[in-house]
C-alpha cells in the first residue's frame, strides 16, 4: 500500500499575512506544478458538514488565556491594522499521493482545529519545549498512526466469509443445498469442509496440464458438483480444492475477487491408523487475499467419549506436521488468520442421556455448555484458549436418525454432542511486531506494517441446519465478516481480446505484466464462459511466451483457435493462469463470441 500513499509536509513558519510567494524556493518547473491554496480556518463552509464540531470553529471559539477570538468574517483585515497583535501564518508545501478520495479535506480541516488548542500551548516557553520534545514525538507518532488508521476506516473493505463444516457419511447429496449457502446474503467468500465415507481411488485424479483429457466435471464427486453448480450462478467460481480420501475442503470466491487472490497452497495430514488409512486427520487450505494471508483447516478428529485428550494431541500434531511449499508462510500458524472446522468429535460428557435430552428440548442449552470436552479442554489447554468460538446456542448436530430431527433411537442410544465446530485463530500483535519489517526512518512508512492495522474478523452468524436430514449429522454454518484494508489493489497481469472473435479462426490477444511475480513459462491463458465454475473450466487455451518470462509491461501478442464445435454465439472473457501461484491473476473484460453457421446450399 506504500506506492499508494505518500506524504509529505514542510513548513516555515514567517511573521506576515500570507502574501509571500515560493517561500521554500523551488525551482521554476517544479513551482510551476503547484497549486497555492489560502485556507480560512474561520470559513466553515471548508469543512465538510459530518466533520464540523462547533468547540473546534475558530469563528465561535474564544480563548480564555489570551481573550483571542472569535474570528469574524474579517479576521484577517483587522488583524493586519493591529500592530501590537502578533501574528505568523504557516507556509505549507504539501506533497501528497494517494488513491482515496476525501482523505485531502480531513487532513486540511485538521489546521481549523489548532486555534482553538491554543490555550493548551500558549504559555509553553523553549525550555518547556525541548524538555517535552521527546516523550511529545513518541505520542505525535502514535496519534497519527491512530488518526490515519480512522480515516483509513472509510476506505476499508468488509469481505463476507460463508463456512460450511458437514459429515455426511455415504450420502449422496439432497436435490438442493441453496438454504444452506445463503445465498440472499452475496458472501465474498464460501469455505465448504465435508467429509464423505468412500475409498480413496474413488475421488482422487491428477491432472499434469491444462489439457483436458479427463473432464473436470467428471473427476469431481457429486457433492462437490453440486455446490459448484448452486455458486456458479452467484459469480462464484471454484478458486481451490483438496483431499484426502473422503475428507475435502473447497474454497470459491466472487469472480471480481480472483485476480486478488494469491499463493494458494494446500496439502493433508493422515492420522487415522498410524497415518496410512482412514479419514482422520486435516485437510487444509491457504491463500493471499489482498495480501492478508489466509489459512482454512478442516479436520476429522478421534471418535468416542473418552478421547478428549487423544483429540487435542492430535490436532497439536496436525498444526506441527502441516506444512505448506512456501518459504515464507509455512505453517498453519504463521498465517494472519485461520479458520479452523470440521467434525471434532467433541462430546458432552458426564450427563446422562435422560438429562441432556431434556435439556436440549426445553431449550436449557446453556447447561451442557460446562460439560462440552471442547470447552472444558480450552480451560486447560493454552493452545486451544487462542482460537475462538461463538455460542452454541444451537442443538447439538449429532447423533440423529436418519431424515428426521430426532437424535439416535437405535440399541446404542448415543448421547447428543456438538462434535461439528467451526472456530478461529487470529495472530497475536507481539508476533505481527516480531515479524514484520518496520522502516524506522519515518512513522508514515510504517502505517501499512500488520501490527498497527489488524485484520478484524467478527461473526455474524454461527448455527446448525436441522431441515437437512441425508446423514446423521447436521450441517453447521457460520458467517463472518473480514474487515481489511487491502494491501494490494492492481492485477499482476492485464489481459486484452483484440478484434472479433469467431469460432474456428484464430483470434489475437494481448497481455502485459504489470508487476514482477513468479511467472513461468508454463502460465497459460485460458477462454471461459462469463459464468465458468473453475479456473479449468476453459473452452480453449494458449500457452504464454515461451522462450522466456515477459518484462513487466512488455505487451505480448499471441493468437487462439476455438475449435469446440458446441460453442454457442455469448459472452466470454479471458484469464491468466500463473501456474506458481495456482490461480487467474488476471481477467479480461467481458467480450462477444460470434459462432458462423454454415450456409444451406439449395
Amino acid at each position: 500500500m506504500k506506492e499508494n500513499f505518500l506524504i509529505k509536509i514542510e513548513t516555515w513558519h514567517k511573521p506576515d499575512m500570507g502574501h509571500q510567494e515560493n517561500v521554500h524556493g523551488l525551482d521554476s518547473e517544479t513551482w510551476k506544478k503547484v497549486d497555492v491554496v489560502y485556507i480560512d480556518i474561520a470559513d466553515k463552509s471548508q469543512v465538510e458538514q459530518k466533520d464540523y464540531k462547533p468547540d473546534e470553529d475558530p469563528a465561535k471559539y474564544k480563548s480564555v488565556k489570551t481573550g483571542r477570538g472569535p474570528l469574524g468574517t474579517d479576521w484577517k483585515k483587522e488583524l493586519s491594522k493591529r500592530k501590537d497583535c502578533p501574528h505568523m501564518c504557516a507556509y505549507k508545501l504539501v506533497t501528497v499521493k494517494f488513491k482515496w478520495w476525501g482523505l485531502q479535506n480531513k487532513v486540511e480541516n485538521f489546521i481549523q482545529k489548532l486555534f482553538c488548542w491554543i490555550d493548551n500551548w500558549i504559555e509553553l516557553s523553549m525550555e518547556d519545549i525541548r524538555r517535552m520534545e521527546e516523550q511529545t514525538r513518541k505520542e505525535l507518532d502514535e496519534l497519527t498512526l491512530n488518526a490515519l488508521h480512522l480515516l483509513w476506516l472509510d476506505w476499508q473493505q468488509i469481505t463476507r466469509l460463508h463456512i460450511v463444516t458437514w459429515n455426511v457419511g455415504t450420502a449422496e447429496p439432497p436435490a438442493d443445498v441453496r438454504s444452506l449457502l445463503h445465498l440472499e446474503s452475496d458472501s465474498d467468500l464460501y469455505v465448504i469442509g465435508y467429509e464423505l465415507d468412500i475409498f480413496d481411488g474413488l475421488l482422487q485424479e491428477v491432472r499434469a496440464t491444462p489439457v483436458k483429457y479427463i473432464s473436470d466435471l467428471i473427476a469431481e464427486d457429486s457433492w462437490s458438483l453440486l455446490f459448484m453448480n448452486s455458486l456458479a450462478p452467484n459469480g462464484l467460481v471454484k478458486v481451490t480444492s483438496v483431499r484426502m480420501q473422503g475428507l475435502l475442503l473447497i474454497i470459491f470466491a466472487k469472480q471480481a475477487h480472483l485476480p486478488f487472490i494469491r499463493d494458494i497452497r494446500t496439502t493433508y495430514t493422515r492420522t487415522g491408523l498410524f497415518g496410512y488409512w482412514g479419514n482422520n486427520g486435516a485437510v487444509s487450505a491457504r491463500l493471499s487475499f489482498y495480501g492478508h494471508m489466509l489459512c482454512f483447516l478442516n479436520c476429522h478428529l478421534a471418535a468416542h467419549v473418552n478421547y478428549a485428550s487423544p483429540r487435542v494431541d492430535e490436532f497439536e500434531h496436525l498444526l506441527d506436521t502441516q506444512v505448506f511449499d512456501s518459504d515464507d508462510v509455512p505453517h498453519v500458524l504463521n498465517h494472519r488468520v485461520v479458520f479452523w472446522f470440521g467434525d471434532l468429535n467433541f462430546r458432552i460428557a458426564d450427563h446422562g442421556l435422560h438429562f441432556l435430552r431434556s435439556a436440549i428440548s426445553s431449550g436449557r442449552l446453556s447447561l451442557l455448555w460446562d460439560k462440552d470436552q471442547l470447552m472444558m479442554m480450552k480451560k486447560k489447554e493454552p493452545l486451544l484458549q487462542e482460537f475462538q468460538e461463538g455460542c452454541l446456542h444451537f442443538k447439538p448436530t449429532y447423533k440423529f436418525e436418519l431424515h428426521s430431527e430426532t437424535y439416535d433411537t437405535s440399541g446404542k442410544k448415543q448421547k447428543p454432542a456438538w462434535t461439528d465446530r467451526i472456530l478461529w485463530w487470529t495472530k497475536p500483535k507481539g508476533l505481527m511486531e516480531e515479524e514484520d519489517e518496520v522502516e524506522e526512518c519515518s512513522s508514515m512508512a510504517s502505517l501499512t506494517d500488520d501490527s498497527h492495522f489488524p485484520l478484524k474478523v467478527t461473526q455474524d452468524l454461527y448455527t446448525c441446519d436441522v431441515s437437512y436430514g441425508v446423514s446423521a449429522h447436521k450441517p453447521v454454518i457460520s458467517t463472518f465478516n473480514l474487515e481489511l484494508r487491502k494491501k494490494v489493489e492492481t492485477a499482476l497481469v492485464c489481459v486484452i481480446a483484440k478484434g472479433q472473435w469467431c469460432a474456428n479462426e484464430h483470434a489475437a490477444l494481448t497481455y502485459t505484466i504489470l508487476e514482477n511475480f513468479d511467472a513461468s513459462t508454463y502460465d497459460w491463458i485460458g477462454l471461459y464462459k462469463t459464468d465458468f465454475k473453475s479456473s479449468s473450466d476453459y473452452i480453449a487455451f494458449v500457452w504464454v511466451k515461451e522462450s522466456e518470462v515477459a518484462a513487466v509491461d512488455e505487451v505480448v501478442q499471441l493468437s487462439m483457435k476455438v475449435d469446440d464445435p458446441l460453442l454457442q454465439s455469448g459472452d466470454y472473457i479471458l484469464g491468466y493462469y500463473c501456474r506458481n501461484t495456482q490461480s487467474l491473476v488476471g481477467l479480461s473484460p467481458a467480450f462477444q463470441e460470434e459462432i458462423a453457421h454454415p450456409k444451406k446450399h439449395t
